[in-house]
């Protein structure tokens, strides 16, 4: 189990880090996607750095006794550093670029001063998961460790206050996301606090080391599970409602799809059906066959049928959009059948009447609705058979009504 919590953390950090890379080499010069992109690298690095196993091939590559640590607090403090960037970036305001250089120049003197203690201390002994605690009372390698502990506990105190503060005024995504990631900084600094009481308690002379050794991994962990998925929250939302919008669109496309269906078949005018794409594609793929069918049905679009259908829905209903998709929907439905009649007289090409008046996309919805609805009234309009053949029969049989003559 010896590491196992470190790269687990690590490996769900990068594969956060691996999901955002591609938005980040299309927006290369865009702050707020470095910002996260640091965030989730550093913190990555931090755990996959304090992971034991690692320590204990850092040192001994490196040839010095606990050289591992200073390396692990530079990462730690240079997750703090891009953690309040990217509050700042996420904020936004006129400020921006101000606050965000003081915070770096800040973090920048806590990683000199790590660097400083650490060379003017001695750390002779290896220690892989208990160093805070044991070197607690070192001269220097203690201010070393204190310097790391508070500078990230302020740190991820801001992240947390910033965050659920922020969180009260959005909506959304955005609220579950800022939520989730201020929860994850109160973990992380579950972290900083367990390892400051551990090394206080060690100054008055008791042995809480295992605060440092299993309560502070433990806390870090869940601090970087809630805290990836807080960050890519506002991100992926957009994306799945997009997704779910485009699903419902090309649902709602069937009908129409299927009246040209039969064109699109003659006249080879679909496109090959695209495989394993995202429900954009599947949408654009249906749009572009339905526009193909109406672009060759253009010559056999009848404005009359038109005008007709829609002054007549108009005037039943006041809706000028459902009486637009009504007389589409006739005149689509008239023109697939003059098309396909073998006895039709072919219009001259290019006559091009209607086309130019093809409602957008949202218009081709409607219009596939009122063919759906269409042929839901055909459905329920359809006699029984038997049924049909008795009112035949009843009405040829009438029988007159008194005080009136049979005909």
């Amino acid at each position: 189990m010896s590491g196992l919590i470190n790269y687990t953390s690590c490996g769900v950090l990068w594969l956060g880090l691996v999901i955002k890379s591609p938005d980040l080499l299309r927006h290369r010069r865009d702050p707020y996607l470095w910002s996260i992109c640091a965030v989730l690298g550093l913190a990555g690095l931090c755990f996959f750095l304090g992971a034991p196993p690692t320590v204990g091939a850092v040192n001994r590559l490196g040839g010095v006794p606990n050289l591992a640590a200073p390396l692990t607090y530079a990462a730690i403090t240079g997750y703090c550093a891009a953690s309040q960037v990217l509050i700042v970036h996420w904020r936004g305001g006129p400020r921006v670029h101000r606050t965000a250089r003081r915070w770096i120049l800040a973090y920048t003197g806590v990683l000199l001063g790590i660097a400083v203690t650490f060379a003017l201390g001695d750390a002779p002994v290896e220690r892989r998961t208990d160093l805070d605690t044991y070197y607690a009372t070192t001269p220097f390698i203690a201010q070393m460790i204190v310097l790391y502990l508070v500078a990230h506990l302020i740190a991820v105190t801001v992240t947390t206050v910033s965050s659920l503060r922020w969180a009260r005024r959005v909506r959304g995504g955005l609220r579950a996301g800022l939520t989730l990631l201020g929860i994850g900084s109160l973990c992380g600094a579950g972290y900083s606090v367990a390892k400051l009481v551990a090394v206080g308690a060690r100054w008055s002379g008791r042995d809480w080391s295992a605060l440092g050794t299993t309560v502070s991994p433990a806390a870090a962990g869940l601090g970087a599970l809630l805290t990836v998925v807080g960050v890519l929250v506002p991100l992926v939302v957009p994306r799945v409602t997009e997704w779910r919008r485009a699903r419902h669109a090309y649902a709602r496309l069937a009908p129409l799809e299927r009246a040209l269906d039969d064109l699109l078949t003659r006249r080879t005018l679909r496109l090959p059906r695209p495989r394993f794409a995202s429900p954009a594609t599947r949408l654009v793929w249906r749009q572009t066959s339905i526009h193909n069918a109406l672009s060759h049905l253009d010559a056999y679009f009848d404005p009359e049928v038109y005008d007709r259908t829609r002054a007549g829905v108009l005037e039943g209903t006041g809706d000028p959009e459902r009486a637009e998709a009504a007389a589409w929907a006739a005149v689509i439905t008239a023109a697939v059948r003059q098309e396909a009649d073998p006895g039709r007289e072919f219009p001259p090409p290019g006559s091009g009447r209607l086309l130019d008046r093809v409602p957008g996309p949202a218009g081709l919805v409607r219009i596939a609705d009122a063919l759906a609805g269409a042929a839901g009234r055909r459905r329920v309009r359809r006699p029984d058979p038997g049924g049909g053949r008795m009112n035949r029969e009843n009405r040829g049989s009438r029988v007159p009504a008194e005080g009136s003559r049979p005909v």
